[in-house]
């Protein structure tokens, strides 16, 4: 399969929506002035989220589609297949590299973070958000012995990769990738991955908590806060 047509007829179809409740919390991780990398950019939504806080943001994105949708949002952006060929960039060019729900429609994701570590400045962070197939609603369905494929899920049909927190942070420590902190969102608008009732209010608000404190069992996607060896 040619994972460019793919996703260049998928940004077709798609619109901007997106999981704000995410994008919040990775948001919240990037200050003003910052050189920040957008791995998987998709329609630029978060890119630009990041840009009106005041960052220098460039996305990056297979899909031709997916990078004219983010250039329209004022965001300088590049169509680049990780899988087959490297990130335009300098070494050490950027302060930050966020990989936002990227690396799991991936093939050759060792390759796509080896660049990621590659462009970012000694003292840079690397920011990862993944969905979590440690998730305990996925451990459930393998101890019953089932692995169903539910969209909006970490089993979601488009992933060809899955991560639980472990792994993501196994990946970044392989590369030399200091864990600063552990973060999780929830994801409870994801109707058909959770029963309705934690989207109760008062549920809904110790269910994030528990997201946030445990991400590895409760958070639909976890997030890591990594930073390269070197002066800042």
């Amino acid at each position: 399969m040619d994972l460019v047509d793919y996703y260049d007829a998928y940004w077709k179809e798609k619109g901007d929506r997106v999981n704000r409740q995410r994008l919040d919390r990775l948001a919240a991780y990037i200050q003003p002035g910052e050189r920040v990398l957008a791995l998987d950019c998709g329609a630029g939504v978060m890119a630009r989220k990041l840009a009106d806080k005041g960052a220098e943001v460039i996305g990056v994105d297979m899909s031709h589609v997916a990078v004219a949708r983010t250039r329209e949002k004022g965001i300088e952006a590049y169509q680049v297949d990780l899988d087959m060929e490297p990130l335009p960039f300098p070494d050490a060019s950027f302060d930050t590299v966020l990989s936002d729900s990227g690396l799991e429609h991936r093939f050759h994701v060792h390759r796509a973070l080896d660049e990621a570590v590659r462009v970012l400045r000694p003292g840079g962070r690397l920011i990862l958000s993944l969905p979590n197939l440690g998730h305990w609603r996925c451990r459930l369905w393998l101890l019953m012995g089932r692995f169903p494929y539910v969209p909006d899920s970490p089993t979601d049909w488009t992933h060809l990769r899955f991560f639980t927190l472990r792994e993501g942070i196994t990946l970044l420590r392989a590369r030399g990738v200091t864990i600063e902190a552990r973060d999780g969102t929830a994801s409870l608008r994801a109707w058909q991955f959770y029963p309705f009732c934690l989207r109760w209010p008062v549920v809904r608000d110790i269910y994030t908590w528990l997201a946030r404190r445990w991400p590895s069992l409760f958070a639909r996607d976890f997030i890591l806060i990594g930073r390269k060896p070197g002066q800042e």
